[in-house]
């Protein structure tokens, strides 16, 4: 009985081409679905920190809220209700300003 199963699971002799093909299209695949948009969010990020300016309103990763006060090379200083703090620029996760007031009122209504 073990015999027939042993025998019935033998690979056919054959092409390695439709293996090949598969793989190459589970690469093709994985490149579209994953590297790629990883790719442009991290092209994204960079220009975002890039074009931070001082006087901007940002949110931090941690969520605290502050007004740039300063760039310099290794970091920025943001002011905040409780004094000046400095974070890296990979700790900006957005700016509030724009997303508060898109209309470019001054207030909220």
């Amino acid at each position: 009985m073990i015999t027939i199963f042993l025998q019935a699971g033998a690979a056919p002799e054959g092409s390695m081409m439709p293996t090949m093909v598969m793989m190459g299209l589970m690469f093709v695949g994985f490149y579209f679905l994953m590297i790629r948009p990883q790719m442009k969010k991290s092209k994204q990020e960079k220009s975002f920190q890039a074009e931070l300016k001082v006087g901007s309103r940002v949110v931090t990763t941690s969520g605290m809220h502050g007004r740039i006060n300063q760039i310099m090379d290794d970091g920025i200083i943001i002011e905040t209700l409780s004094g000046k703090l400095k974070f890296e620029k990979a700790a900006i996760s957005r700016e509030f300003t724009a997303q508060r007031f898109p209309d470019n009122s001054t207030e909220a209504k």
